[in-house]
């Protein structure tokens, strides 16, 4: 089959191109898909996206009236896909619905860790030979209150990585995890977990009724020196209300690896002409806060996987079969 590729990491292209190779006929392209560069997918059969990718009602009609009948999407998250438009444009979408939970639980460990010890502003003062210990004070992670927003295969591994700190664990979510139970993690509301916790990791997918799940009301219940770790969705933060919340002093160390705005700006150059958000201009400003650009599940072990996973989903549609990835059946199907 003729598929064409949007949105492709320099790293990711040769996982992608052995992949392929000797099956179906691939065309890669760095660019993201959106209504402007869906043009580009005309005489192709199936496109693959990107998480970043813009698949609203146009895009999509688009892509349809260019040929395209199968959207395999490299990620577990949809939020950025139009289902029932593609549905009524009989287009059929498939995500892959899980990679390597180690890849996005050991990133936030990272970035709690480097917060928390300030090693961004350590490797940035030692490459200027300053060798100075000032303001670079941390904490022991053994004995803090550790609090987890969903505890499913992500937020278990990095429950996992908690408890081998030595740390207590508090968890929330819609269903308690038994694997979560048995490292001695005790599951509480909301209000109780962010008011007791010294540490706060988002796991939790984004839908309506998570989006701004942290917002002004919740950040002002954490501790003033609280750390708060987001490798999820950008979408479950209010990132105007994080920016007050640190205007005002508070939280002594934030890790983002994915933020609500971040499409069209992550995985991207800024570096010459800058950028036009002002809510993410401002929060890499905060010594305290470290952005990285969505690549915690940038592994070779999970790249890997999710290129497995949507070489099957081009294959099952093929057969016409559906899977536990299929997220609009075939037409008919």
């Amino acid at each position: 089959m003729e598929i064409l590729a949007y949105g492709v990491q320099a790293d990711e292209q040769p996982l992608l191109e052995q992949a392929f190779a000797g099956r179906h006929s691939l065309r890669i392209l760095a660019v993201f898909l959106d209504r402007d560069t869906a043009p580009l997918a005309a005489g192709h059969p199936v496109v693959s996206s990107s998480v970043n990718a813009v698949l609203d009602a146009e895009t999509l009609t688009v892509l349809a009236a260019g040929g395209t009948k199968l959207i395999a999407q490299r990620s577990t998250g949809f939020n950025n896909i139009d289902l029932e438009a593609a549905a009524e444009l009989g287009l059929t979408v498939a995500r892959v619905s899980s990679y390597s939970p180690y890849s996005v639980a050991e990133h936030a460990w990272a970035l709690a860790l480097a917060v928390n010890r300030r090693l961004t502003r350590a490797a940035n003062r030692s490459r200027e030979f300053d060798f100075r210990l000032d303001g670079l004070l941390g904490r022991d992670v053994h004995g803090m209150t550790v609090g987890v927003i969903g505890t499913g295969k992500i937020g278990e591994c990095f429950a996992r990585i908690a408890a081998g700190f030595g740390t207590e664990l508090l968890g929330w979510d819609i269903a308690q995890n038994p694997a979560c139970l048995d490292l001695g993690m005790t599951y509480t509301d909301l209000p109780d977990l962010l008011a007791r916790t010294d540490l706060v990791s988002l796991h939790v997918p984004l839908v309506p009724a998570t989006r701004h799940l942290i917002d002004a009301a919740a950040l002002a219940l954490m501790k003033d020196d609280a750390i708060l770790i987001n490798s999820s969705r950008g979408g479950l933060i209010d990132s105007a209300a994080l920016v007050e919340t640190l205007r005002a002093g508070r939280l002594s160390g934030v890790g983002l690896d994915v933020y609500e705005e971040e499409t069209g700006v992550f995985f991207t150059d800024r570096s010459i002409h800058g950028i036009a958000d002002d809510v993410l201009a401002r929060l890499v400003t905060f010594p305290q806060v470290l952005v990285t650009s969505h690549q915690a599940y940038f592994t070779r072990t999970a790249v890997g996987q999710i290129i497995d996973a949507t070489l099957r989903n081009v294959e099952d549609f093929a057969a016409g079969r559906t899977s536990e990835n299929t997220l609009v059946p075939r037409a008919g199907a």
